[in-house]
């Protein structure tokens, strides 16, 4: 197919437009294959990203609509940040995914029950969702603002659906409240009352269905008087800032990563640190650095913990390599994040350090199980449980 002679006057377009507003950018393809080496997913494709831009031009509605290429798309941007013709290329695999939901055509099953249960139980594991503080349950001591009676506070933090729901990621929430009571930082939650962002929707071709949770957090937020909100979870910052001002009206609310709210806090000598004695590198959350460009925050954050001796990786900033944990792929294909990690974990191993740090809680769960699964001996770490463990260790 890459060799043969287009005639792009005689192309079947219709395709194109259907699907995206950016057709005549998607048209403008060169067919140069940056985004097929640059996707961490490509391995399990069917067609890589350079042969689906050819098929869409070309108007193969069934092949593409058969293929499994764009519900592997992690949506990490790599591609998009290197494509020399400026495509939205990530964009427009939702714009696939929205296409074939809207058609109802070969959707994967997994992620219709995936919609249906964010719809029904405001959070991605079907379960109740008024067990979202069950993460503070073993912390020897709750803090306030995590206490089931709500206060009003004018920070916010907003935990999201994997830090509240997976066990293997509790200790992110733990130790950023912690953190902040030592700060002594005024902060409240919202407990059952917070629903999932919507991000999962937006990435999975059902962004029509997000409005009804961007309304009602806001809302939520507002209501304990939040002039702040504050995510340890890229995804939930990142659809916060830029999906949620489409959405509903989030006017005099500041919102911040933990990253940057750590940077400041340590900026103004607000928290004790010790030294922690370890090599450790650092992994760029896709939502969080090339989508959202927060790169800066969380190594000033690392700069600041004495005793650490810091290693960049070979491939880091935005063109660091994706953990594998976005885009809902693992609802599609369970088995393709490991796949992913181990690439990632391969650059970690390079660096010599014992620890990967993160600052997302899907970051540290798919490292973790890469790690496990292809017996690398690295350990993942979010940069809140690294302040934290410095902060136990001060004098």
């Amino acid at each position: 197919m890459g060799t043969e002679v287009i005639d792009l006057a005689t192309l079947d377009r219709t395709l194109a437009r259907e699907v995206t507003p950016e057709w005549e950018q998607l048209l403008s393809c060169i067919q140069c294959g940056t985004c097929s080496a640059s996707c961490p997913t490509a391995f399990a494709m069917d067609y890589t990203p350079r042969q689906l831009w050819q098929m869409v031009r070309l108007g193969m509605k069934g092949d593409i609509l058969s293929s499994r290429t764009f519900w592997l798309c992690t949506t990490c941007k790599s591609c998009q940040v290197r494509c020399p013709r400026g495509i939205p290329i990530a964009d427009t695999m939702i714009a696939l995914k929205e296409y074939a939901t809207r058609v109802d055509v070969n959707v994967p099953e997994g992620m219709k029950m995936f919609g249906e249960t964010i719809a029904t139980s405001h959070n991605i594991s079907g379960d109740d969702n008024k067990n979202r503080q069950i993460w503070s349950q073993n912390l020897a001591h709750i803090p306030r603002g995590v206490k089931p009676r709500r206060r009003k506070a004018e920070v916010l933090y907003f935990i999201g659906c994997v830090s509240s729901f997976y066990p293997r990621v509790y200790s992110i929430p733990q130790a950023f409240v912690q953190i902040m009571e030592r700060a002594e930082v005024e902060f409240t939650t919202l407990g059952g009352d917070e629903w999932c962002c919507g991000y999962p929707f937006h990435i999975a071709g059902m962004g029509d269905r997000m409005a009804k949770l961007a309304q009602h957090n806001v809302q939520k937020a507002r209501a304990v008087g939040a002039k702040k909100v504050v995510f340890t979870c890229p995804s939930c910052y990142y659809t916060w800032t830029h999906l949620y001002p489409e959405l509903v009206d989030i006017s005099g609310i500041q919102l911040q990563h933990a990253s940057e709210f750590l940077a400041d806090l340590l900026a103004g000598d607000e928290l004790a640190l010790g030294s922690v004695e370890e090599v450790v590198t650092y992994h760029d959350p896709c939502d969080l650095g090339r989508k959202s460009e927060v790169y800066d925050a969380p190594r000033e954050v690392i700069a600041r913990i004495p005793g650490l001796e810091f290693r960049e990786m070979s491939a880091s900033r935005e063109n660091a390599l994706c953990c594998g944990g976005g885009g809902d792929v693992e609802v599609a294909d369970h088995s393709v994040p490991t796949g992913v990690a181990a690439q990632r974990l391969a650059q970690v191993q390079d660096t010599g350090a014992k620890y990967v740090l993160s600052a997302c809680q899907q970051c540290k769960r798919t490292l973790q199980e890469g790690a496990r699964q292809n017996k690398i001996r690295v350990r993942a770490m979010d940069l809140t449980e690294l302040v934290l463990k410095s902060m136990q260790a001060a004098p």
